[in-house]
């Protein structure tokens, strides 16, 4: 049921309407009430009081933090469908305080037994789950810094739920036969889930991938979702993280969607990524297996202003991923060229094989008393094979 009019203060609709609704709770037998908008406690309790026994009012933001609640299986994913629960919790309980103190009684107009200790409860721990988030924030900088010097490239993928994202990154990733019960090196994750329902992904999955020469880690993320407000963004701040410090984000969209689900969902996705990103944007329009060349065509103009020179692929069928591939290499930071004449030691040979492995060999050459060396990689890799070659002896 909709209706559009200004918002009522005591019933969000206006009453006749919620007598509506009411009605078709009562023919229909239906267990809960979910109302596509954030609903105040007291219009909560309002429109409760009109239905029938039993029946829960259950607004947006308390149904997805619901789902997310149920998704979040790692502990940081935990603390921040915690903490944004929490954050969504707190103006209630002040609500409820204000009404307690008020009236001096607990419990006044059903919204639960009043503890005065409660609002400061929500508080302490909010700043204890903070706490605890800051130093996952830190630890992962850390690395991703370790990540950098070790001549890898960060990609992230970023999206809404459901745009193809944990299938495309299958597609991407280097190792996704190898065996997923195995000991493995602490850069290849789990492989991420790709199923056909929304919210999959709280954490991150991170997979390596070969593009060109270039090794990269490829993240995916959590799923954007339309309507949210600021503070349960950034209650998810430790796994958006990696998006917005990747040298490249590839922003995936559903190419089966109508133009308009597009457009807005495309705005969505750079008003989030615009408050803290620091890397270049590849829009990618993903499952093109859904949709024909002419569709496909019209779809890329009428979107050009949002997503200029988009890439086109199907992560399912693997068509076209080659051209995103290739656009990953050309997108990535510039990598720089050196040339290093290396003295024969002992340390020698094991510094080559270093740089063949974290960069591209342009010219390996042997000499009497020496070896001559030019390469390309990331200035990272640069700079410590130059701190590696000035240790050798002479």
């Amino acid at each position: 049921m909709t209706q559009t009019r200004t918002e009522d203060a005591a019933y969000m609709f206006g009453e006749g309407k919620v007598d509506e609704i009411a009605a078709v709770v009562a023919r229909t037998g239906a267990e809960a009430v979910v109302v596509d908008n954030q609903v105040g406690p007291y219009q909560t309790y309002n429109v409760g009081q009109k239905l029938p026994t039993g029946v829960g009012v259950v607004d947006r933001f308390t149904l997805i933090l619901e789902i997310f609640g149920q998704r979040a299986n790692t502990r940081t994913a935990q603390l921040q469908v915690e903490l944004a629960e929490l954050r969504y919790e707190l103006p209630r309980a002040e609500a409820k305080a204000s009404l307690a103190k008020r009236d001096e009684r607990p419990g006044f107009m059903g919204l639960g037994e009043y503890d005065e200790s409660r609002e400061q409860d929500i508080k302490s721990q909010i700043a204890d789950i903070r706490s605890e988030l800051d130093q996952i924030v830190e630890t992962e900088e850390r690395r991703r810094e370790s990540r950098r010097e070790s001549g890898f490239d960060l990609v992230a993928l970023a999206g809404y739920t459901n745009a193809g994202k944990s299938t495309l990154l299958r597609r991407l990733a280097a190792d996704h036969e190898v065996d997923e019960n195995a000991d493995r090196h602490p850069d290849l994750d789990r492989t991420a889930e790709s199923e056909d329902r929304l919210f999959t992904t709280l954490g991150t999955t991170t997979r390596r991938a070969e593009v060109g020469p270039r090794e990269v880690l490829v993240t995916d993320t959590v799923g954007f979702v339309s309507d949210l407000p600021h503070w349960l963004v950034d209650s998810f701040r430790s796994t958006l993280d990696s998006v917005y410090h990747a040298d490249l984000v590839l922003l995936v969209v559903d190419a089966g969607e109508s133009v308009a689900e597009m457009r807005e969902k495309l705005v969505t996705c750079h008003d989030t990524l615009a408050r803290r990103n620091e890397a270049p944007i590849v829009t990618v329009l993903n499952k093109v297996d859904e949709v024909d060349d002419d569709e496909l065509a019209r779809k890329r103009g009428a979107l050009a202003a949002l997503a200029p020179d988009p890439v086109a692929v199907s992560g399912l069928t693997g068509e076209r991923v080659g051209d995103l591939r290739r656009r990953v290499d050309r997108e990535l930071p510039d990598w720089e060229h050196e040339r290093l004449y290396l003295p024969m030691t002992e340390d020698t040979m094991s510094l080559v094989s270093w740089v063949h492995d974290h960069g591209e060999v342009e010219t390996e050459s042997y000499e009497d008393d020496g070896v001559l060396l030019e390469f390309r990689a990331r200035p990272s890799v640069v700079d410590r094979a130059r701190a590696r070659a000035g240790r050798l002896p002479a």
